[in-house]
């Protein structure tokens, strides 16, 4: 929720918020607050929201950006995991669990959506009519959609003459000096509540009467409309007014310390999400070289003091010039700016289709760069997503064509390393019907993305669906690109992959085989991609079972390995790590966990213990050790390894999800069947939120806790969790597939006990 703004005041059209019945002494549960761009209707609705929180109106307070469905979804999915408990990783089942609890309970609520630019994006979205709710929308429609039963629309308009006087005199701290002309510098402006904020930021910060601003901003006007004629032949929403009182401001932030970058912050923060951009973006290298290469084309070397360089903290001062000067509004709490629609699209405006699109190629480098890696924060991810669409809205087809920027696939990618899966899925399919319409179906981007979709697919519980969608990517490949070249290779190589997670390990096992005698022949044996290869062989081998031949296999890839990249490389680490758990399968657990004692030594020296490798080899040396018969071990080993998980992953990563699943087994065979029942039912509830219902994962724990159930006494539950279970694997995976065939063997065994 934005802060209010400095000077903010109470306004005529704002006493209407307070009502409780219309002019039909109907109650009013739902306000629309409809206006042009500029008249300050966020600020009304921030003020309200801002005065029911204060006073405890309102036990929850929900503000959300409604600028289009996708945003207003995940708005409410966030809210829904935070009242709930329940994170779903479907965001359309989260947003109508929200608006289930917000139907049923008794506390009191208000919910704020800001700028909505579409009414038929709240299509089943509203929230509920209730006793105990209020909803406030913020936008520029007048929609037939938009009013009906306890709903009112409040027009918001600009300033009265009375408001506009109160404004500046209050702003000029009633300095009788500077307030004259005030009337008349008000209508200048149109009574328009954000042009008079940025004029009256400029007039204090350079001591200017309101008569001398008005005539500046008379000369500026003029110089504007014959630079830029078309822009102001038709004022649009005030448009024209912002521009000059824009170019006004950023005259006067440009000639401040730092000389000459608030304009060219300006011009990456007009492509960005005008609700929320990151100010450490502006501190990235990609950032601060543009911000460098746009002042010495704006500034003469005089006007820069003969300073080429650019620094983080100088950009910081460019910021809090802006802010200085109403520009923009920073919240150092949550380290983002927020900048008015209007003025990004007064600078975009005065901006070419080339200018934008490389301040959009530069905006996205800087996205990408402050990117984590491992996305632990969802409100960071949600707002490096909301930044990555409005920089494709703003740039038209530029960051898909000629070639797509890597930050497209990254927004997408973000989706599934944050548990939406599905919701990852669709933005791949979303953004694979872009590339066809722009690069067609050929374009090495669209074959790339139909590997993202397919991927995606599969990381959501669809391996076979994955496995499809390769075998298309692949007919593809091999038309377009040939069998032999690297992209074709790699597909098979992911089909191969599917196949196996799907149930096959044999067709697995027999198409790695093949495809490695192509990858030895187009790469050699050295290559990267053919000693992947090699390393799935040996996996998909031993998942047929036939332990002694993974092992083999390993052991002539570690070979390899020592020989091409050296006993340290973080890779040969991992291909160890693999033979010691396939020799395991036929030397037993305890010479196994002495294998992985040393091996965690080199992980903790070589990449440290932080690592997931490191962390990986912990949970097979656990593992091992309670194969061993030192059960409790086992589990304070798994305890102290999901703690370490917790903190470097965060709780939804799958590691720590599958660190949960084998405490909570560990636990249980330490002679504790009930309380592994609980564990597996808490987790259990994660992995839906985290995964959906059909995920492999999802799966299996279900697998586990009906085990544990007629472990701890309770057969005929556990049959019939069983039973429930069968049904849903024949749906997802099949009736051949290995976890298929291991649920009929232990329901099998709960209703004939005796065989």
């Amino acid at each position: 929720m934005p802060a209010l703004a400095d000077g903010f005041q109470p306004r005529t059209v704002g006493h209407d918020l307070d009502a409780v019945v219309g002019a039909r002494q109907i109650a009013v549960l739902t306000q629309v607050l409809s206006g042009l761009g500029g008249v300050g209707k966020t600020q009304l609705a921030a003020g309200h929201a801002h005065h029911a929180w204060a006073t405890g109106e309102v036990d929850l307070l929900v503000w959300v950006t409604a600028a289009n469905r996708p945003a207003i979804i995940a708005g409410y999915a966030q809210a829904a995991g935070d009242v709930t408990g329940v994170d779903d990783p479907d965001p359309d089942l989260a947003a109508a669990r929200l608006l289930a609890w917000l139907a049923t309970t008794s506390r009191r609520w208000l919910i704020v959506l800001d700028d909505l630019q579409t009414p038929a994006d709240l299509a089943r979205l509203w929230p509920p009519s209730t006793s105990t709710g209020r909803t406030l929308v913020t936008t520029r429609r007048r929609d037939n959609a938009l009013t009906g039963t306890h709903r009112q629309v409040v027009d918001v308009g600009l300033y009265t003459p009375d408001e506009a006087a109160r404004y500046l005199a209050d702003k000029l701290h009633h300095d009788p000096r500077k307030l004259q002309e005030a009337a008349e510098l008000a209508a200048d402006l149109g009574h328009l509540p954000l042009a008079l904020a940025q004029a009256a930021a400029y007039l204090l910060d350079r001591g200017l009467t309101c008569a001398t601003y008005r005539t500046r901003l008379a000369n500026h006007r003029k110089k504007l409309a014959e630079l830029f004629p078309e822009a102001h032949a038709l004022p649009d929403d005030h448009q024209a007014t912002v521009d000059v009182t824009w170019s006004l401001s950023i005259t006067a932030a440009d000639h401040l310390t730092p000389t000459g970058l608030a304009r060219p912050v300006l011009e990456l923060a007009a492509m960005l999400d005008p609700n929320g951009i990151p100010t450490t973006l502006f501190a990235t290298a990609a950032a601060l070289a543009y911000l460098a290469r746009r002042r010495t084309q704006i500034h003469t070397p005089e006007e820069r003091g003969g300073n080429d360089e650019v620094e983080a903290d100088d950009a910081g001062d460019a910021l809090r010039n802006l802010h200085r000067l109403s520009l923009i509004t920073l919240d150092p709490n949550a380290g983002t700016l927020r900048i008015h629609a209007l003025v990004q699209r007064a600078i975009r405006d005065q901006r070419t289709r080339a200018q934008r699109s490389t301040a959009a190629h530069i905006a996205a480098d800087a996205l990408l760069a402050i990117w984590p890696g491992i996305e632990r924060d969802p409100t960071i991810s949600q707002t490096l997503r909301a930044n990555t669409a409005a920089l494709r809205q703003h740039s038209g087809d530029s960051l898909i064509s000629p070639n797509t920027h890597p930050i497209v696939f990254r927004a997408g990618s973000s989706l599934g390393h944050t548990g939406q899966v599905r919701a990852a899925v669709t933005a791949f399919e979303q953004l694979l019907d872009d590339l066809l319409r722009v690069l067609g179906p050929d374009h090495p981007n669209t074959l790339v993305t139909h590997g993202y979709l397919a991927h995606s697919r599969g990381a959501a519980g669809d391996p076979a669906g994955a496995a499809t969608a390769f075998e298309q990517l692949l007919d593809d490949l091999l038309r377009v690109l040939g069998p032999d070249h690297p992209n074709t290779l790699a597909a098979r190589h992911n089909l191969a992959r599917c196949c196996g997670l799907a149930g096959d390990p044999a067709g697995a096992a027999a198409a790695f085989e093949q495809l490695l005698d192509d990858d030895l022949r187009v790469f050699g044996p050295d290559h990267p991609q053919t000693l992947t290869a090699h390393g799935d062989l040996a996996r998909w081998r031993g998942e047929t079972g036939d332990a002694a031949a993974a092992a083999t296999t390993y052991e002539q890839l570690l070979t390899d390995m020592l020989r091409v990249l050296g006993p340290d490389h973080p890779d040969t680490l991992v291909a160890r790590g693999s033979l010691v758990s396939w020799q395991g399968k036929t030397s037993g657990p305890a010479a196994a966990a002495t294998a992985f004692e040393q091996l965690l030594d080199d992980f903790m020296r070589v990449l440290g213990p932080d690592h997931p490798e490191t962390l990986l080899t912990r949970n097979n040396l656990a593992r091992c050790r309670g194969e061993a018969g030192d059960l409790a071990g086992a589990a304070t080993a798994f305890e102290q390894l999901l703690d370490d998980y917790l903190r470097v992953l965060g709780a939804d990563h799958p590691h720590t999800l599958a660190t949960r699943n084998n405490l909570a087994s560990w636990r249980s065979q330490a002679g504790d069947p009930a309380g592994a029942v609980t564990a597996f039912e808490q987790l259990l509830d994660d992995y839906l939120r985290v995964l959906g219902a059909d995920h492999p994962h999802t799966l299996a724990t279900r697998n586990n806790l009906a085990y544990w159930r007629s472990q701890a006494g309770d057969p005929v539950g556990a049959a019939t969790a069983f039973e429930q279970l069968l049904t849903d694997l024949l749906r997802v995976l099949g009736a051949d597939h290995p976890h298929t065939l291991i649920t009929r063997n232990n329901l099998a065994h709960l209703q004939h006990p005796q065989h």
